[in-house]
């Protein structure tokens, strides 16, 4: 099977190695060419364009960061659906809003190639692992030709239904962790203006049924001040922004999404946007040299 991958970020990257690794033919791309050069260590085919790396594909996965890096690599000049043949399938494991999957639905429908949203649920450690959670959209059958590569980079897939089923469960995902951890990170702050030590307020509550496991393993780094970037806080914006477009869309209400959103916003306001999302906490806890004893 001949797979093109398009987008070498820090997740991307991770997923085409794990392909190579398992003997696939692998054609990879990114927009920074020096990205692409381990991987073609690897024995990955290094393309030039999106067109080029999705020429004689069977299958061409895209992961990279938003609506308008997906629209060009798909449909720019030299975007890949161009160059994909009959019977070819693309698979968008970006994280995106519901109207631009429904656009890339639509174009790739009308060029007769087919389409599936498999966003998913992890992160670096999970990407090098092989263990990422894929949430697909789109055709039973078509999810089963996808299947192969799936397994390769990830511990399990979910069908979700149709196509932007898998997406709308993405945005789910991303939106009730940052909830979570927003509301945490000023819990925390709370608890020290009230004279608590935040560590043991965080620890009664991590024992708590109201904590989840994600939210306990969090409030740990938060005050152990581990904030080196695994879903850095501009991401977790940027995903709050497709979940606001998306909400628009279906005609929903997302209030408590919109000032959780707002908190990352005047989290990156204050320079903290490329700390991961523990970093959050930065807004009501002293850290650094005016750091008290947690």
């Amino acid at each position: 099977m001949k797979i093109g991958f398009l987008g070498l970020g820090a997740m991307g990257s991770r997923m085409a190695a794990n392909l190579i690794s398992a003997g696939f033919e692998v054609t990879v791309w990114n927009r920074t060419s020096a990205r692409a050069a381990p991987l073609g260590a690897l024995g990955a085919h290094v393309a030039e364009s999106p067109a080029a790396a999705a020429e004689g594909a069977d299958l061409v996965f895209a992961m990279v960061r938003d609506d308008a890096a997906s629209a060009e690599i798909w449909l720019g000049v030299d975007g890949a659906l161009a160059a994909m043949a009959e019977g070819s399938v693309g698979v968008e494991c970006s994280t995106l809003s519901l109207p631009h999957v429904a656009k890339l639905s639509d174009a790739f429908g009308r060029a007769g190639i087919g389409f599936l949203d498999a966003p998913l649920a992890g992160s670096r450690p999970q990407a090098e692992a092989g263990a990422l959670i894929f949430l697909a959209g789109g055709d039973v059958d078509t999810l089963a030709r996808v299947s192969p590569a799936l397994d390769v980079m990830g511990a399990e897939t979910h069908h979700a239904g149709g196509i932007g089923a898998g997406m709308t469960v993405k945005l789910m995902v991303n939106a009730l962790f940052g909830v979570q951890l927003s509301v945490a990170a000023e819990l925390l702050g709370f608890a020290e203006g009230a004279g608590l030590r935040p560590s043991v307020a965080a620890d009664i509550l991590g024992g708590t049924p109201v904590c989840s496991p994600a939210l306990r393993g969090a409030m740990g780094a938060m005050l152990t001040g581990a904030f080196a970037p695994a879903f850095p806080i501009d991401l977790v914006e940027k995903d709050f922004g497709l979940l606001a477009a998306s909400s628009e869309a279906v005609s929903a209400a997302l209030a408590v999404s919109a000032a959780a959103r707002a908190s990352y916003q005047a989290a990156q306001a204050a320079g903290f946007g490329g700390d991961n999302i523990t970093g959050i906490v930065q807004r009501y806890l002293p850290f650094g040299e005016n750091a008290v004893l947690r």
